[in-house]
């Protein structure tokens, strides 16, 4: 069954399709574009890295982009490598993988299934699942104890909401 996905304005009220919004935000946080990202997405959205659970999840546009700086703003390189997107109404599939190169020359390449709602053009709601153990095997310890001792202001327990 084929369906076609909605085409819903977005806060400058062009118009953007769940697949359209879906990729443009995977382009924007590709260039760590950290404002341009908040743009497409919904002041409520929920950030969730799947295999760290609900409990650390971020909620709405600032928070999400701290969370994503985390982990992605000190790699030397990151890249965003396309693969199968599926949508079907306000939900989008998006089978990807990431290239993510450390500054002291440590690469790990990542297979990735992000899971999407979108409303009105903007992403609400991004789930991302993901081998946590493949970064820790490859990325530096510097790297690890960056997260540890980053800043966690952007927690939020998503347990129940999703």
């Amino acid at each position: 069954m084929t369906t076609t996905s909605p085409r819903l304005p977005d806060a400058t009220g062009s118009l953007r399709s769940p697949r359209e919004a879906v990729l443009g935000l995977w382009r924007t946080l590709c260039a760590r574009d950290w404002d341009g990202l908040a743009a497409y997405l919904t002041p409520d959205a929920l950030y969730l890295d799947m295999p760290v659970g609900p409990t650390a999840a971020a909620k709405g546009p600032v928070d999400i982009v701290k969370r994503l700086q985390l982990g992605l703003a000190g790699l030397a390189s990151y890249e965003n490598f396309d693969g199968l997107l599926v949508a079907d109404g306000e939900h989008v599939m998006y089978e990807h993988s990431e290239r993510w190169v450390f500054a002291s020359g440590e690469q790990v390449d990542l297979a990735f299934v992000s899971v999407h709602r979108v409303v009105d053009g903007r992403v609400s709601l991004w789930k991302d699942y993901w081998d946590f153990g493949a970064v820790a095997g490859h990325a530096p310890a510097d790297w690890l104890e960056g997260l540890a001792a980053g800043d966690m202001s952007w927690m939020y327990d998503a347990t129940g909401e999703v």
